[in-house]
């Protein structure tokens, strides 16, 4: 049955509000088999769905660093340090802040999220990932070939749309499933995060070019297709929670409800109020995850670039790479942590993120840290940080939603991470052009 995909999430998604019961498989696989290919897959859904989205972001000061001639295979030499682009500023800049590719990364995406809500249920799960797929290979081969930021900015909108409707889609399959799954997609994500940074890091300091590094990459989104249609098993018709009977009695529902849970078997049409009354039970978790994200893509989209040290072997491209890399190892770390840490108050990791953009702020403006590698532990730790407010946000919600909204809880949290790397990427525009004038 793990390789029978297209009938199976036909009967799955097609149309939600009348799902037929999963067919009889045979042979039958045991209950501890189906577990864990579908943790394994979920893990992999999650890597594969965001490593277009970080590669580019990995990318970012390549992309931005020159314009290629058209005799240029390397679309950037990864060697030299880039000469600054206004030479009077004490910041070696681009013309353009990274933050314009972390923009065209997340707007697209911003989007989706924003309609998902609202109508995404009633598409098929299997076009959705399939035009998902295509994206990111889109995406891969447009920046490779590209000659021009414009170009290869269009390229990165493709990597946006691959992963913000990938997230929506698999965040809402996670409620046909045990909620355990939910820990794997995370710690997926945070793979995704870690791995694309480290290749990309690792590909071009061996020598090779963006452009050859880019390419190398187009095996991950026949991976993601690989995942979804081959190993993943059709959900049974049960509860997906498997919780047992202590943890569903100490559930703490967001809101309240007199009426009986349905399964998401039968996904039921949720009424504008009640769409309503479950977004205002989320804001508890959705607040304190946009000032998470808000505050750390504004230090790796707006600070990064201009925590440029001089007194090390490392160009500045380098040094950029490493910063990407060093945050998404700590992402991967704690997203992969719920099973050893659980944090039900995700207002605290809100707080931490927002201390750490003012340290790093005022280190920009007064330039008083000493050495390189203290920066590398601060990033390291703020990955850490923006690791756990997601994997605890998504599981504290999967724990206190009734079945028939989980999945619509899923999918309307998304906009939390979305919205705030969008108003970072916003404010971190103008923050670059200023401090980049400055003598």
């Amino acid at each position: 049955m793990g390789s029978c995909a297209g009938s199976r999430w036909r009967r799955l998604s097609d149309s939600e509000g009348e799902e037929a019961a999963p067919e009889p498989r045979a042979p039958q696989l045991d209950h501890q088999g189906a577990h864990w290919k579908n943790a394994v897959g979920f893990w992999l859904l999650g890597l594969c769905n965001n490593f277009s989205y970080v590669v580019m972001l990995s990318a970012a000061h390549d992309i931005l660093s020159q314009e290629r001639a058209p005799g240029n295979q390397s679309h950037v030499d990864p060697g030299p340090t880039p000469i600054p682009h206004n030479s009077s500023s004490r910041f070696d800049c681009n013309s353009v802040s990274t933050a314009a590719v972390l923009l065209a990364d997340i707007l697209p995406t911003l989007v989706i999220k924003l309609l998902a809500p609202f109508g995404f249920h009633l598409l098929p799960y299997s076009p959705r990932v399939l035009f998902s797929g295509v994206c990111a290979a889109g995406s891969f081969i447009l920046v490779a070939f590209s000659h021009s930021v414009a170009i290869s900015l269009c390229g990165v909108v493709l990597a946006s749309i691959s992963s913000g409707l990938g997230e929506v889609t698999f965040l809402s399959l996670t409620a046909f499933y045990s909620r355990a799954v939910i820990s794997w997609w995370s710690s997926g994500t945070g793979g995704a995060g870690l791995l694309g940074a480290l290749s990309y890091l690792g590909l071009t300091q061996a020598g090779l070019s963006p452009q050859h590094t880019l390419l190398s990459m187009l095996g991950v989104p026949a991976l993601l297709l690989a995942s979804y249609f081959l190993l993943l098993m059709a959900p049974k018709p049960q509860d997906p929670g498997g919780e047992g009977e202590a943890e569903t009695s100490a559930r703490q529902p967001l809101i309240g409800s007199e009426a009986p849970e349905l399964k998401p078997g039968s996904s039921p049409n949720l009424s504008l109020q009640e769409r309503w009354t479950v977004f205002k039970g989320l804001l508890w978790y959705i607040i304190p995850l946009v000032l998470v994200y808000f505050a750390e893509y504004f230090i790796n989209q707006g600070l990064f670039e201009l925590l440029y040290f001089r007194n090390t072997s490392l160009s500045h491209a380098q040094q950029y790479r490493w910063y990407q890399m060093l945050y998404q190892a700590g992402v991967f770390a704690s997203r992969s942590s719920l099973r050893c840490c659980r944090i039900r108050f995700t207002w605290a990791l809100a707080f931490l993120q927002c201390l750490n953009l003012v340290f790093l702020l005022a280190d920009v403006w007064f330039s008083f840290l000493p050495s390189i590698y203290l920066v590398f532990l601060i990033i390291l730790y703020e990955g850490l940080l923006g690791g756990a407010a997601y994997v605890n946000t998504f599981h504290n919600i999967a724990l206190e939603t009734s079945d028939e909204h989980r999945e619509f809880a899923m999918a309307t949290t998304c906009i939390s991470d979305t919205l705030g790397i969008s108003l970072s990427g916003l404010l971190a525009l103008p923050l670059h052009d200023f401090l980049c004038h400055l003598s």
